[in-house]
């Protein structure tokens, strides 16, 4: 039997699947891949609440991908950074910090090319991400943000995830707990 755990995002109803991770907890799994019309309501109503706040904006990959895509350009920004979980070719002169999330298996990097380094450098920077939980990718992406010069200015993600809705630092939409 299907499991599911409803949530409401600034007033839209969404039944999130319940996952078990793999020797973790269970959790709400959100996923905006493939959801264009999820993607543009959540990325409009960070964008509100981001508005002012940042020059550029980052995020990891994958699903943060699509999400920063239509905040930036609900804001105006020509650019945002997309830091890789691997090194592509592009990539030989860029920088990387390790990071351990709660749905990835061990410790990966976030790699940053050479051209995001320079558009993150003296800026104010809005790091963004779908579900803020442990908090370890966001902060990885502030200290790729750090070795780059700039300053993050906000932390945003659509839902904050078990003790996360607790941090002062964060800007979301809706809250979910860890099952």
């Amino acid at each position: 039997m299907n499991e599911f755990y409803p949530v409401e995002i600034c007033g839209r109803k969404e039944n999130l699947p319940v996952i078990q991770l793999d020797g973790g907890p269970k959790i709400a799994f959100f996923n905006l891949h493939g959801n264009a019309d999820l993607t543009e309501y959540c990325a409009s109503k960070l964008a509100e609440r981001l508005k002012g706040k940042a020059d550029v904006l980052i995020t990891a990959e994958s699903k943060g991908l699509q999400l920063t895509h239509c905040v930036a350009r609900n804001l105006g920004h020509k650019f945002y950074a997309a830091a890789r979980k691997s090194r592509k070719l592009y990539m030989k002169d860029g920088i990387s910090v390790e990071v351990n999330s709660i749905t990835t298996r061990g410790v990966q990097k976030l790699y940053l090319s050479a051209h995001d380094v320079a558009l993150l450098r003296g800026k104010r920077v809005a790091l963004v991400d779908d579900v803020i939980s442990t908090g370890e990718s966001i902060e990885a992406l502030g200290k790729l943000v750090e070795m780059s010069g700039g300053t993050v200015t906000a932390k945003a993600a659509v839902l904050a995830e078990g003790n996360s809705k607790n941090r002062a630092d964060i800007i979301y939409l809706a809250d979910i707990p860890l099952l």
